[in-house]
């Protein structure tokens, strides 16, 4: 197991650092991706591609969270990496629980290994509602209980399976309906997805992409795809669940 820290960053220019710093006890190669930044967010990045072990990939325009994650994974595969760690760059995540997830990578190689939030006081309750929607819209699209939580962007991925389930289609979500996308389309290839739950906050430079509108739709109609993909691998899905 080869591991390697990915963290999609777009305009976060005063969390960075602090996320950068937290991850550097843990002694991982870190490739941050720049996802089309301002020029000032670009700057924050300079001080830490200094650092032992930081990288940068550049992406010239924004393409998205998903598609930065893919560009990363695709650069980290060609390093020779077999796995990722997905962090993300606004500090939202309980970095201490990197070693509990390593663990469970370890223990299931194979496996995509993800955050299950446990969110504190600061999560806004319209984010809470539509998470919950969509975790029931999850349950239904893989037609088991297997994924708690689909929208938790602290993970660790199997680089060469993941990217062959990106690659089996022409079109893949590019912005924030890629969290959701890549575990419902992982289990019906067979992936595993083990999950712990871990601390979120909101960011803590109080700056979140998410477009309440603009996000939500792309969700949505991503939904309608999978429900008929769901119905087109139902044979599949139930005779898994029949044998297990």
């Amino acid at each position: 197991m080869n591991l390697c820290v990915l963290i999609p960053y777009y305009n976060h220019p005063d969390a960075i650092g602090s996320v950068v710093n937290q991850l550097l006890p843990y002694k991982l190669n870190i490739i941050l991706v720049d996802d089309g930044s301002g020029e000032q967010a670009k700057q924050s990045l300079l001080p830490l591609i200094q650092l032992p072990g930081v990288q940068l990939v550049t992406r010239a325009l924004n393409g998205g969270k998903g598609a930065a994650v893919i560009s990363g994974m695709r650069e980290a595969l060609k390093q020779g990496y077999t796995h990722a760690f997905q962090v993300d760059a606004d500090g939202q995540h309980d970095l201490t629980k990197i070693p509990e997830l390593i663990k469970l990578s370890q223990q299931n190689p194979e496996a995509i290994i993800s955050g299950m939030p446990a969110y504190d006081e600061t999560v806004p309750t319209n984010r809470k509602l539509w998470r919950y929607a969509t975790h029931i819209l999850v349950w239904i699209h893989t037609l088991s209980l297997e994924i708690k939580d689909s929208m938790c962007g602290f993970r660790i991925y199997p680089l060469r399976k993941t990217l062959e389930v990106i690659d089996s289609r022409d079109k893949f979500g590019q912005r924030m309906d890629f969290d959701i996308e890549i575990l419902v389309r992982s289990q019906w290839a067979g992936l595993r997805v083990e999950q712990m739950p871990v601390g979120v906050r909101y960011p803590i430079d109080g700056v979140s992409h998410f477009q309440l509108f603009n996000d939500n739709f792309l969700i949505t109609k991503m939904h309608f795809r999978l429900f008929f993909g769901m119905l087109i691998n139902s044979p599949k899905l139930l005779f898994r669940k029949f044998v297990a």
